[in-house]
């Protein structure tokens, strides 16, 4: 919605500006500059990447129009669900949290967080860390070192669509000088029409390089820097999760690892350590419910 509301803020006032001088918007109206910059900065996208890199751009384009899912109430969710994970570990033994890891689907813990579950990557990282802390094979040390790579990793798989489309972006002033070149020459060719209409000609092919600096600087560009934002969040929320499950490792209660991991998130999205341990709270009393009522 704001990628919206923000090409409608560029447009309006760039449009806008030009009508108030006096400008006269069929002036603008040059499909061709508009084919030869778009169609050049197409091309030059397809020479400049290979398959995975195309196919990872366009996938990316979906989220760019999507707001932000990695919210407080989220991560309020997924520390409460990691403290209800290594409370049963601690309490009852690595060994009981097995049967959660292997099939999340129907664990009472993190089928109790539908939004959590249905996130593939948040999972497939907490499932295949506790998976190795449960095995016993690996100190905290070698957990760390292996979770940095693959943090690094998903952090540079996730920066090549944005490095696409910036490279997109910083060649379309390029591509309109090029058709505003070929304007000219077009113009220079046609020198024995009347002044009237050379100077037409010409202004039509200036049109070019108003269009490659605001398909750069209005459209392009500003996705590239969203997607960096948006990796950007979902790097963080591994980062949480890295931190909270090493403090685990390193012997820390539950409770602290969880104040570890809210440490780390953005102020914005970071939830008071009051918020958390009344979310903490409840979740405790709803999860031990059941046994209660079963209770003779």
């Amino acid at each position: 919605m704001l990628v919206i509301i923000g090409y409608i803020v560029v447009f309006a006032t760039v449009l806008g500006g030009f009508a108030l001088t006096g400008g006269s918007f069929a002036a603008l109206f040059q499909p061709t500059e508009l084919l030869i910059i778009g169609g050049a900065g197409v091309g030059a996208f397809i020479v400049g990447n290979n398959g995975k890199a195309i196919r990872s751009t366009l996938k990316s384009f979906p989220v760019l129009f999507r707001s932000s899912r990695y919210t407080r109430d989220l991560y309020m969710e997924l520390m409460t669900m990691m403290f209800l994970l290594l409370t049963k570990g601690r309490q009852q033994g690595m060994m009981t949290l097995e049967n959660d890891i292997e099939d999340p689907l129907n664990s009472p813990i993190f089928s109790a967080y539908p939004r959590l579950l249905n996130d593939s990557s948040i999972m497939n990282f907490i499932v295949d860390y506790m998976r190795l802390m449960i095995s016993g094979g690996m100190n905290a040390f070698e957990l760390e070192a292996l979770m940095d790579e693959e943090i690094e990793t998903c952090e540079h798989e996730h920066a090549i669509p944005a490095d696409s489309l910036n490279s997109v972006g910083e060649g379309l002033p390029a591509f309109g000088i090029v058709a505003a070149v070929m304007g000219v020459v077009n113009a220079l060719a046609s020198a024995d029409r009347p002044a009237a209409e050379l100077g037409e000609l010409i202004a039509h092919a200036m049109v070019g390089t108003f269009l490659g600096i605001l398909m750069a600087y209005g459209l392009v560009l500003p996705l590239a820097t969203l997607l960096r934002q948006k990796s950007s969040e979902h790097i963080k929320v591994l980062q949480c999760i890295k931190t909270t499950l090493l403090s685990s490792v390193n012997g820390y209660a539950p409770q602290i690892a969880i104040e570890f991991g809210r440490k780390t998130l953005y102020s914005s999205e970071r939830p008071s350590f009051t918020e958390l341990e009344e979310h903490v709270r409840q979740a405790k009393q709803s999860a031990s419910s059941p046994t209660a009522d079963n209770a003779p």
